[in-house]
């Protein structure tokens, strides 16, 4: 796959799951909760998010001819903070990362 190709993919689909969790954000700024579903959706944008992060790490790191990392872990260690307890989610955590517009890392990484 061309890497302009792939950037360009990976920019437009972090724009969309961002200015989800844009919305989320101003509802949780202005004092309001959000329902279950919207949860749901919330950390749905984040794994897309993330995993778009991952696949733009490896393919950049594929194209300048570096080591690939077999892991998610490895190639984004840094997403670390959302991980307490293999297979239970913070939703508290998490809400306050988006409240604080801290899904901005993946992101802007995904330009």
């Amino acid at each position: 796959m061309r890497l302009d190709l792939y950037q360009a993919e990976t920019a437009h689909i972090a724009r969309e799951q961002s200015s989800l969790l844009d919305d989320a954000r101003q509802q949780l700024s202005a004092g309001g909760t959000l329902s279950r579903l919207e949860q749901n959706g919330v950390l749905h944008a984040l794994q897309v998010l993330i995993e778009n992060a991952i696949g733009k790490t490896r393919q950049i790191l594929k194209a300048k001819g570096e080591p690939v990392p077999v892991s998610a872990y490895d190639a984004l260690n840094s997403l670390a903070r959302l991980v307490h307890r293999p297979g239970y989610i913070d939703m508290e955590l998490v809400l306050e990362l988006v409240r604080e517009d801290q899904h901005r890392f993946a992101y802007r990484d995904c330009r």
